[in-house]
């Protein structure tokens, strides 16, 4: 699975996936770093299956009027420690994982649960 972490996304999330065996980026990266506009971000997502990692509701918003990203992760967790994101990331990222083969989906995640908001199977 490859993830696209989000510009508030911490650095240490993208080390944990790359240690678990993930391909991850920080779009702080690529592209146009920081600056990146959300539908740039989007575009280069689907085009390299990436599955986008944000707290901006703005993805969320984008996936169901744009139908774009393709794959997102939703936190709805606020200020949370990058301990804390860390630690439910690393609770949740085989639940996450077996995502991967679906065509499309929506994840949120809170402190206690994922939810899947939607998906779509090929």
């Amino acid at each position: 699975m490859k993830f696209l972490c989000d510009v508030h996304i911490t650095y240490k999330l993208v080390k944990q996936l790359k240690d678990r065996g993930f391909e991850a980026e920080h779009i702080n990266k690529i592209l146009d770093k920081w600056h990146t506009s959300d539908e740039k971000i989007c575009q280069y997502a689907d085009k390299n299956n990436y599955t986008i990692i944000t707290k901006d509701s703005d993805f969320r918003d984008s996936y169901f009027v744009k139908k774009t990203p393709k794959k997102l992760i939703k936190i709805n967790l606020g200020n949370v420690s990058n301990i804390n994101l860390q630690a439910i990331f690393d609770k949740y990222v085989n639940l996450i994982a077996k995502y991967e083969s679906r065509s499309s989906f929506l994840l949120e995640i809170d402190k206690e649960d994922v939810t899947i908001v939607r998906e779509t199977k090929d």
